[in-house]
């Protein structure tokens, strides 16, 4: 066999092969849906801490990844039962800081029936607010409150939606039921000026840009695979195929 010859079976032999999509190594997302160059980091004036369930590290389109890479002194942990993670342990200890957390409930204040006023006198003037947010659906949600003892306690805080969520690459329970990334710029909008983070200027508004962005990619590329179903596979070529 002449060196063409090899060459010519070699590159067959390629094509033939099972192809794999490219993953970021940031976003976790596939070479078409990467949203990286779509994000501009900015500082809210308040720490957001993401639990993330492992069963969201393991999803595509996981919005409270995109909002850790968004936020500028945020954390992202994953787990369930955090009452021994030390990382918890350290952020709830930290004397510069009033922790809550972003839950829905009896137990919770809702931010959207309070005025401006009420807000402003809602947390401690001479602490940064940190807020805690779960990742994951309702039922890890409240299966990480219950396990998590050191969670359990944190004063609560709520908001009222006050339109659809724009999720709709994924089955929502509800309507109104906001995706992570939704629920974080709702609350920045109600408590950022609080902060002392100008709400008036939009800078959160980048949080709505990168997440409706993946949105309309990901439904483009359903209907792309819908006319054309060959591109949603990444099966080998059949032998007779290539030799036809």
């Amino acid at each position: 066999m002449d060196l063409n010859q090899y060459l010519e079976n070699k590159k067959k032999q390629s094509e033939q092969e099972t192809q794999h999509r490219y993953l970021c190594t940031t976003c976790v997302q596939p070479g078409f849906s990467c949203y990286c160059k779509d994000l501009q980091r900015f500082d809210c004036n308040i720490s957001f801490v993401i639990l993330i369930h492992p069963i969201e590290v393991r999803r595509r389109i996981a919005t409270g990844r995109m909002s850790y890479l968004s936020l500028e002194n945020s954390h992202m942990v994953m787990g369930q039962d955090y009452s021994e993670n030390q990382q918890i342990q350290d952020l709830l200890k930290d004397p510069n800081y009033h922790s809550v957390m972003l839950y829905p409930g009896l137990q919770s204040v809702n931010l959207s029936e309070l005025n401006p006023a009420d807000r402003y006198e809602l947390f401690p003037k001479n602490k940064k607010l940190r807020i805690f947010v779960i990742d994951g659906t309702w039922a890890t949600a409240k299966k990480t409150i219950r396990q998590s003892k050191n969670l359990k306690n944190l004063p609560r805080i709520c908001f009222a939606p006050d339109k659809i969520s724009n999720f709709r690459v994924r089955k929502q329970p509800a309507d109104y039921c906001y995706s992570t990334i939704e629920a974080i710029h709702q609350t920045i909008e109600l408590v950022g000026q609080s902060q002392g983070f100008n709400v008036h200027d939009r800078g959160h508004d980048r949080l709505l840009r990168v997440f409706n962005g993946m949105v309309e990619r990901q439904l483009d590329c359903v209907r792309r695979c819908n006319e054309n179903p060959e591109l949603s596979t990444y099966k080998r070529t059949r032998r007779r195929d290539a030799t036809a």
